[in-house]
């Protein structure tokens, strides 16, 4: 990897040159909550005063870019006898600018179910081939666990990642593009001052978490606590609305229906994001339904987090974003779940 130094002037310049070129997604602040926080979301921008590059998190995840809500699958038309398919993917390039760590490191999981796995979506691999990422290091966010997770830092899976030092950034290169973007703008190499300072301010960062989550050994854990009643005190709580799903920057459960015209001449393939913890997720033909408690899909939520994909990647699903907490309308916290889990084992 390599790493170069710009002053933040010449950055402002460079993403001004770069909103006349292709459309730039950033982080807004659009509102406050009852508390005086401020709500940030990934937004379009026109200008650099716009973007909000000192945000701490935003309600929903960039996920949102790759794998919308809604989309189109395919397209279809019946005429004399005939029919005919469309299929569109996303070609235009596209720049998102600002994602931190664990949002970074959430792409790179979800590149290994949607792009990489036995039936990837040329949907999602042509939005990702064709967005670039500028990521930023922040300070802990608050009820932020990523660190324990290991998604604080990020190795790749990005063009450009900038650490603020003050007055300039340091820039980390992970990508052709990134270097070709950065020779359009005045940089330098990095000093020994540039390398103390990032390094401060990368101990800075780490000292600054507060929640911190177990997170050793709980595949086992979750597998010897399958029937504790931990599950039915958290899903007593759970009211099945499956925010926790459509905030999650890895949840990508989904589900397809079609749609036909009234004179059948069209009909339309839709794909929608879907969530465990709705009550008909499991529900099949008969009506019988597999995990007709709420606990019980709760349960399997954290399961997939934190066992399942374990055991298929390597590596849990969640980034200890904790947006599904921040989110959580009966004030579900995963940090909380996982804690309890394990004074169960201890008992």
């Amino acid at each position: 990897m390599l790493f170069r130094v710009i002053t933040k002037e010449a950055f402002r310049k460079f993403v001004n040159t770069l909103l006349s070129e292709i459309e730039i997604i950033a982080p807004r602040k659009v509102a406050t909550d009852y508390t005086g926080r401020s709500i940030y979301h990934y937004l379009p921008v026109d200008r650099f005063e716009d973007v909000a590059l000192d945000y701490d998190t935003t309600r929903f995840s960039a996920k949102t870019y790759f794998t919308p809500f809604k989309e189109n699958l395919a397209s279809y038309s019946f005429q004399n006898g005939d029919w005919t398919q469309s299929i569109r993917y996303r070609g235009v390039t596209r720049l998102i600018l600002g994602l931190h760590a664990c949002d970074i490191n959430a792409l790179l999981k979800l590149d290994k179910v949607m792009a990489r796995g036995p039936f990837p979506s040329p949907h999602y691999i042509a939005r990702r081939k064709n967005t670039l990422i500028i990521g930023i290091d922040h300070d802990p966010c608050a009820g932020g666990f990523c660190r324990s997770l290991g998604t604080d830092t990020v190795t790749h899976g990005f063009d450009l990642f900038l650490t603020d030092l003050g007055d300039r950034y340091f820039v980390a290169i992970d990508s052709d593009r990134g270097f070709s973007m950065l020779q359009e703008v005045e940089n330098t190499e990095v000093t020994e001052d540039d390398r103390v300072e990032y390094s401060a301010v990368r101990r800075r960062i780490a000292k600054g978490f507060t929640t911190h989550v177990e997170t050793h050994n709980l595949p086992n854990i979750l597998d010897i606590e399958f029937e504790s009643p931990v599950w039915a005190k958290w899903g007593a709580k759970c009211l099945s609305c499956g925010t926790c799903a459509m905030v999650c920057p890895t949840c990508y459960c989904y589900g397809v229906s079609q749609e036909f015209s009234m004179d059948f001449a069209s009909a339309r393939k839709n794909k929608q994001l879907y969530s465990c913890n709705l009550y008909d997720f499991a529900r099949v033909a008969g009506d019988h339904n597999f995990r007709a408690r709420t606990s019980t899909r709760l349960k399997y939520r954290y399961y997939h987090q934190h066992r399942g994909f374990v055991e298929t990647y390597n590596e849990p699903m969640c980034v200890g974003c904790n947006r599904c907490g921040n989110a959580c309308l009966a004030g579900i916290s995963p940090p909380e779940v996982i804690a309890d889990l394990h004074m169960e084992e201890k008992a």
